[in-house]
């Protein structure tokens, strides 16, 4: 299953460069991928196969793979209508089709997505596959993005399944929390609990699978989608991802089929989604929005079928979805072609296709037959066994039973009337026809794909015998007794009576279809003004709060924020349960000494008027904490600290260099009571929550056993460097990409532009003479008059020797202070050095390497360490220890997180180089 999702993946990756190479003849080479995965899914069936692959096992997100016959079915229609929809686009586009490599790889990575969906056993790593799909949905409907409908549908199919995925999501933190265990394989081998959780949790899933599906009130978003190309309506929103919901709720039916929000839930919005998208099929005129109402609708019997509950329901819905996927795409797959060789979809004025295209009618006949369930097609199989599994469902009370066979006979009628007006409007010979109306007849290619699909139906139908033997294994997973199986006739019995009734009622349907016109201003079915009006609803509301706490004044923006963090910390301490604090305010006199200068140091900062000297009373707050990180035994945190200062201070006294040294007369500002009482409120409230937080701990902390954990899992003596890179490498990781963030942005705030490139060297120089002599290559390039010699002298003696402690604390942080922070950090300073006493020239003599360039190669190679580790079969971001024993060198220990800490060594030095080149080289230019 992992070499399957791995296929895909590489697949996708590939596409954009197989199609520049082969055109759309790559859409062949490409659906060779789902193609052979389905080869897996055959060899494998009515097998389990189950796969294990550590990944975060402490926040329960293992990747857990479990094939099984649901999932089995479901991988089918994935990958068989996959490869069919790949060798469609094949023909369907045209050559020269604009971002066609993208659409192949985003196409290719779907039909990945979905196979891990329906083989996920853990219901985190089912989140992340639906959250794909549905970001790969909004690529992929999206994809003609100059047009404003398709972008209005990609964006309103982002926030109602997105929005039903976060809700979802919920549920499944709230499951997984009650059942212990976030594997599906546990939830439905256990009953489920007592207690509401479960029940408001099983509801938040639900609302994620019927927004998946498209179900009332949630369903206005799958007609919109049909601004998508053909292929994506015929794969997603026909065979694959809208069957997400409904798979989610078989693959729960088993455990959570008689707990009290399932029938509740689904029954009734089922059947109204059934019916309600029935009657508005029967009022459109375009062809694609006959066949996605009547996709809506079906969905509604499917979730109908699956949330019954009994063993026969859960075999009828079963086949129903098999029979929907391969009649639905394949008629989608018909009305592509009928728009590319007609020019229209509205049904008004195609006329007499049938002559012209018998073959495209033949395929379109066949899938709609199965469509309107008559015989002898799998849709007919299904409908049958829905109307009787309806019919003896005993799980139901009678009066439920037979409104429930009511709705579905009904909405089976309207199934008929469209399934009809869909054949009739494409091929009929209408009375006043088009004369404009062209026809370029397809090639055997593009029809290839949607007559396999049909003729699959007609086999599945005919072949009802076997379909039941590889339906029915999942249906006995359900409580109860199977009573009935697939086949093509069953005698003269009800449902057979009822089926006679419905396709009668369908024919009159079609007949009275001018008298079932769309109004003017639908209210019934139409979702979408309740959807614009939400949006201009939450539009007004963050208006109106915006505009209240964000005025545009940056002293009001801050006084809300810290208003709010006294407020609401200090009233939910007040009204919540305490416990004693024991204060004990200094272990030394030092340490209060210290505390005095900050204190001291701080006020200074408010009333000095030079901006240099505020700068450096700041800084010495800061030098302050370093040293009571030191008298408290934390030699690490004191030469981050003492580092991270020096290096702000030469960043601040960087720009302050574009400012006037003085602040001027009219921009001081007077005392202000309300600002000191915020601020000192601020303070108060930091102080007394960190007080009750430490008084609030019951069990021993967690820092006593960090020492010894660095050891035995890290192989490091630096508990700190462990736990930055080692057991806490995932922050560390996230740290860093803020940090590469942070210097793309501010280099992109100064530069204006592009900002890669080395820095300048002094050769570039116009005014260059190499005959000068220097002591720095570049400080030749200034007046005598300007230099210092004795910064010069002295930043060319100790610029090797800073750059040597600066791989000592790299090499030595495992074991001793240091660190790629701490090393990476004096680098910096070391680079600062040689600017400040050679100018912005000097640094492409010390440095002539690109900052981006360190930047993402410390990214990547700090990220790269999970990757290997996941490849090695152990969790991401995990240390090897290596020992080696060389005959000079002796016993050597090599740690791997090294290879972690020397990314975030490059991105150090990269963000240091970044800022003294934006802040530093760039403002000498534009000062200058």
């Amino acid at each position: 299953m992992l070499a399957v999702l791995l296929a895909h993946a590489l697949a996708a990756a590939l596409a954009p460069v197989g199609v520049r190479l082969l055109g759309r003849n790559a859409f062949y080479l490409f659906a060779l991928v789902p193609l052979g995965s389905l080869g897996w899914v055959l060899a494998h069936w009515g097998t389990t196969v189950r796969s294990h692959t550590a990944w975060a096992p402490q926040i329960s997100m293992d990747i857990d793979l479990r094939f099984d016959s649901l999932a089995a079915v479901m991988s089918v229609l994935v990958l068989g209508v996959g490869a069919l929809i790949l060798a469609y686009c094949g023909r369907y586009f045209d050559r020269g089709e604009a971002r066609l490599g993208v659409f192949a790889a985003e196409l290719i990575a779907f039909a990945g997505a979905m196979f891990g969906l329906v083989t996920s056993d853990n219901t985190l790593l089912l989140f992340v596959f639906w959250e794909i799909t549905t970001v790969l949905s909004f690529l992929l409907v999206g994809h003609y993005a100059e047009r404003a409908i398709s972008r209005r549908a990609a964006i309103q199919a982002l926030l109602v399944t997105g929005a039903g995925g976060l809700t979802m999501l919920v549920g499944i933190v709230v499951l997984g929390l009650r059942y212990d265990s976030f594997l599906l394989s546990d939830m439905l081998a256990t009953p489920p609990p007592d207690g509401t959780a479960v029940s408001v949790g099983l509801a938040l899933v639900l609302v994620g699978a019927i927004s998946k599906s498209a179900i009332v009130p949630l369903h206005f978003w799958l007609p919109g989608a049909m601004a998508a190309p053909t292929p994506v309506s015929a794969y997603l929103h026909a065979a694959a991802m809208v069957k997400a919901g409904i798979y989610l709720v078989a693959r729960l039916a088993p455990a959570f089929a008689q707990t009290p929000p399932w029938h509740l839930v689904l029954l009734p919005l089922g059947l109204a989604t059934l019916l309600l998208a029935g009657w508005r099929a029967m009022q459109v005129h375009d062809l694609k929005l006959v066949l996605a109402f009547g996709t809506v609708s079906q969905l509604g019997l499917l979730i109908t079928m699956m949330a019954v509950g009994t063993p026969d329901a859960a075999l009828a819905g079963l086949t129903l979805l098999v029979a929907h996927g391969l009649f639905k795409a394949s008629l989608f797959m018909v009305v592509g072609i009928i728009d590319h060789g007609a020019g229209t979809r509205d049904l008004r004025r195609l006329s007499g296709l049938g002559r012209r295209a018998p073959w495209l009618c033949a395929i379109a006949v066949t899938a709609a037959l199965s469509m309107a369930g008559l015989p002898p097609l799998l849709g007919f199989v299904g409908k049958e066994s829905a109307l009787g599994a309806l019919w003896s469902a005993d799980v139901l009370s009678d009066p439920v039973r037979v409104a429930m066979l009511a709705a579905v006979a009904v909405g089976s009628a309207f199934t008929v009337a469209y399934s009809i007006r869909f054949v009739w409007g494409a091929f009929g010979v209408t009375a006043n026809p088009d004369p404009s109306m062209r026809w370029h007849a397809p090639g055997p290619l593009l029809l290839g794909p949607p007559a396999v699909l049909a003729v699959a139906g007609l086999a599945g139908g005919l072949g009802a015998s076997a379909m039941d033997g590889w339906l029915s294994p999942y249906a006995a997973t359900l409580p109860g007794v199977l009573d009935t199986h697939l086949a093509l006739w069953h005698g003269v019995n009800g449902p057979l009576v009822l089926t006679v009734f419905v396709i009668a009622a369908g024919v009159a349907l079609f007949l009275i279809r001018s008298r079932i016109g769309e109004p003017g201003h639908p209210r019934l079915g139409n979702a979408d003004r309740n959807y614009d009006a939400a949006l201009r609803a939450m539009d007004k509301l963050s208006l109106r709060i915006t505009g209240t706490v964000q005025s545009g004044s940056l002293p009001v923006s801050q006084a809300m924020i810290l208003g709010t963090l006294i407020v609401l910390p200090t009233l939910m301490l007040a009204l919540g349960t305490r416990t004693g604090v024991e204060l004990r305010l200094w272990d030394s006199p030092l340490q209060a000494a210290i505390g005095a200068i900050m204190v001291a140091m701080a006020l200074a900062a408010t009333v000095l008027r030079n901006r240099l000297a505020s700068v450096l009373v700041v800084g010495v707050t800061g030098y302050g904490c370093g040293v009571i990180f030191a008298l408290h035994g934390a030699p690490d945190l004191a030469l981050t600290q003492f580092l991270v200062e020096t290096l702000t201070l030469v960043i601040f006294v960087l720009v302050l260099r574009a400012f006037p040294a003085e602040i001027a007369e009219n921009q001081a500002t007077a005392f202000k009571v309300r600002r000191a009482l915020l601020a000192i409120g601020v303070g108060v409230a930091v102080a007394v929550l960190a007080a009750f937080a430490s008084a609030a701990r019951h069990s021993e902390p967690i820092w006593t056993a960090i020492p010894d954990a660095a050891y035995t899992i890290g192989a490091g003596k630096n508990a700190v460097n462990v736990l930055l890179v080692d057991i806490r490498a995932w922050d560390t990781l996230g740290e860093i990409s803020v940090l590469v963030v942070a210097a793309t942005g501010v280099a992109s705030l100064v530069f204006r532009s592009r900002r890669f490139g080395s820095a300048p060297r002094a050769a570039d120089a116009p005014d260059y003479d190499p005959d000068k002599v220097s002591w720095l290559p570049a400080a030749r390039l200034d007046d005598r008059r300007e230099r210092s010699m004795v910064l010069q002298i002295t930043t060319r003696l100790i610029f090797p020797t800073i750059m040597v402690l600066s791989v000592y604390f790299f090499f030595s942080g495992h074991n001793a202070p240091g660190g790629g922070f701490a090393g990476g950090l004096i680098a910096g300073l070391a680079l600062t050095l040689r600017y400040l006493a050679g100018g912005r020239y000097e640094l492409g003599e010390a440095l002539p390497v690109d900052a981006g360039h360190l930047l993402g190669a410390g990214l990547t190679l700090a990220a790269g360490t999970a990757t290997a580790s996941l490849l090695l079969g152990a969790p991401p971001l995990s240390s090897a220890i290596i020992e080696v024993t060389l005959p000079v060198l002796g016993h050597i220990k090599l740690v791997t997180a090294l290879f972690f800490d020397l990314g975030v060594y490059l991105v150090v030095v990269g963000l240091a180089l970044d800022v003294l080149r934006s802040l530093g080289a760039r403002l000498d230019k534009e000062l200058v």
